[in-house]
């Protein structure tokens, strides 16, 4: 059965978006900052280390429709490498998208599956799809924290961002009873920390 891990960068208050996040900005005002780590890691061996990582790991992505409905928009993932999954690193895995109901119309298709049963039969539909590679859940926050509560991640990675938001989306806000963490590892750059946790 494949790993399964939850990968999202965060602020140093929490925040995986800046307020606001929306079709045409994904990442809400200011955002960007939590993911600099992402676009400039071309100046950074560790930081470009651990995206290129994260792309050989990964054998398919878990994603929520709200993080879909930017993806498919007009400032989302183009038709290329150079703007997909973990950035500019070549590899595209499938990517499963939990939904209330499947789009009529999208603007990307090929790669895509949408799954309406729940959390529970998105990261399954994901396993099937990884085979022995990782299963990848990239958020958003919330369906993050419901995979947690559901006790299907097994690993957290946290890129920690050196940057305070002040608001916007958090993270853990549905984790509502005490989880068990062991720490796995650690990377220091100057543009981020990037944090492995054994899920208990």
């Amino acid at each position: 059965m494949s790993f399964v891990s939850a990968d999202i960068s965060m602020s140093l208050d929490g925040y995986v978006t800046g307020p606001h996040p929306s079709r045409e900005s994904g990442l809400g005002a200011g955002g960007e900052a939590i993911q600099e780590w992402v676009f400039r890691s071309a100046e950074s061996p560790e930081d470009r280390k651990v995206l290129e990582q994260g792309g050989e790991r990964a054998g398919a992505v878990v994603m929520g429709r709200r993080t879909f409905d930017f993806v498919d928009g007009p400032n989302g993932w183009d038709d290329t490498i150079n703007y997909a999954y973990d950035h500019d690193v070549p590899e595209r895995p499938p990517v499963v998208v939990l939904t209330h109901s499947a789009p009529e119309e999208t603007r990307h298709a090929e790669g895509f599956i949408f799954v309406t049963e729940g959390i529970d039969a998105a990261v399954s539909e994901a396993r099937r799809l990884a085979g022995d590679r990782e299963v990848v859940i990239m958020g958003g926050a919330e369906v993050i924290d419901t995979a947690l509560v559901a006790g299907l991640v097994d690993r957290l990675r946290i890129h920690l961002s050196p940057v305070i938001m002040g608001s916007g989306t958090r993270l853990f806000d549905l984790v509502g009873a005490p989880l068990a963490l062991r720490q796995a590892e650690v990377v220091a750059s100057p543009l981020a920390t990037h944090l492995s946790f054994d899920v208990r």
